[in-house]
């Protein structure tokens, strides 16, 4: 099994940045795909940004290209989500996801393991 655990969420203002971090524990290495998803309410949960193990293929919401960047770092097991410029429609519950695919995908249901969730808030 996985487990994934989020962090950093908060409340600021438009234009602010954020950094999300979401570690993975358990077998880990069968986890190659991870990624970042976001819900609001009354709204369908949301693809944000996805990056393989290398690190070197990700993908973007367009909504958040240019003001989001996803990261990793495999010795610590954890994916980032560093959010900068964060508008008022960015506000929602942000998820931390993985699979062991080996693909990229923006759909949920690709994803087998999920953390809690962690709020991030944006006041206009």
């Amino acid at each position: 099994q996985v487990r994934l655990v989020e962090s950093g969420g908060g409340l600021v203002q438009a234009g602010d940045s954020l950094r999300l971090s979401c570690t993975a524990n358990g077998r880990t290495f069968i986890t190659n795909v991870m990624a970042w998803f976001r819900q609001a309410p009354g709204k369908e949960r949301e693809f944000v940004a996805a990056l393989q193990s290398t690190g070197s293929n990700t993908h973007y919401a367009d909504s958040v290209k240019a003001r989001f960047t996803i990261g990793r770092d495999n010795a610590k097991n954890t994916v980032y989500l560093q959010m900068n410029d964060l508008k008022f429609e960015d506000t929602a519950v942000y998820y931390c996801a993985a699979n062991s695919l080996g693909v990229i995908s923006t759909q949920p249901e690709r994803y087998r393991y999920w953390g809690q969730g962690t709020q991030v808030t944006v006041s206009p």
